[in-house]
């Protein structure tokens, strides 16, 4: 595997490869981030992976600085996956000035995920727009798990009309049901064994359980929970009638670990 932390070396590698696929990361890397390579070996013969925590997407008080950087582990993970090429900028490579231009997301930037982390979605365009253009892949892959990125980045590529397909990638979860996650590190013995409500929750919600009362029965288990809403899964927008293609979103915090999660249905 070839590993290259300055954008014209990766230009000159993705020349060198012809057409891949690609797929954004942030380290600290399981078995969620290994489908989506799998997934994105199927897209084209080689495959680019980038490992770049963006401290644009985290707010003030938040765990950038804490966040889990594993890039030996990581490495190994990704060679066992035959990855070509793997980029790893420091943050001086993609911001070597102010990033005063930013990509200004949608209004559904802020709802949901972006009522309570306003500035989130910003942060993530902006860095997910520039790494699109420094690889410039046939295919990017991105997990549902993060699903309403995964909605305004695939907004974001049809409207700025960027040549590639976004390719979605199922959530992998744990034998209990919790979604693979790299923040589930952070959850004690006493809360990894309760996260997984978040999940029976959200697919109760999608049975027909009332938000509120899903929101109430977190509540009652010691969770600080967000939002649970059910959307329309092409946009995001509340339902209508007659809308069939559905998914029950939530966030909720499990002591100091926000978790967040969705059902389709």
């Amino acid at each position: 595997m070839n590993i290259v932390h300055d954008i014209g070396e990766l230009r000159r590698a993705v020349r060198a490869l012809g057409p891949v696929a690609f797929v954004p990361t942030m380290g600290n890397l399981h078995e969620g981030h290994v489908s989506l390579v799998r997934l994105a070996r199927r897209e084209a013969r080689a495959v680019v992976v980038s490992i770049f925590v963006n401290r644009l997407q985290f707010l003030p008080g938040e765990d950038f600085e804490r966040y889990p950087r594993t890039i030996e582990r990581d490495r190994s993970m990704l060679e066992a996956e035959a990855v070509e090429l793997l980029f790893a900028p420091h943050e001086q490579v993609l911001y070597p000035e102010p990033q005063s231009y930013r990509v200004q997301p949608p209004a559904l930037g802020a709802e949901l995920e972006g009522r309570f982390r306003p500035g989130f979605f910003e942060g993530v365009s902006t860095v997910v727009l520039k790494l699109l253009n420094c690889v410039q892949p046939a295919a990017a892959v991105f997990g549902k798990k993060d699903y309403q990125q995964l909605v305004i980045v695939r907004g974001m590529v049809r409207q700025f009309d960027i040549p590639m397909a976004i390719i979605a990638g199922e959530t992998v979860r744990e034998r209990d049901g919790l979604a693979m996650s790299s923040r589930n590190s952070y959850l004690s013995s006493a809360q990894r064994a309760e996260a997984p409500q978040l999940h029976r929750v959200l697919a109760a919600v999608a049975g027909g359980l009332p938000a509120a009362e899903g929101l109430r029965q977190l509540a009652a288990a010691g969770w600080r929970p967000d939002y649970l809403e059910v959307r329309r899964r092409r946009d995001l927008a509340p339902p209508e009638a007659g809308d069939t293609e559905l998914v029950a979103l939530g966030a909720a915090r499990l002591g100091s670990t926000r978790l967040i999660d969705n059902v389709e249905f």
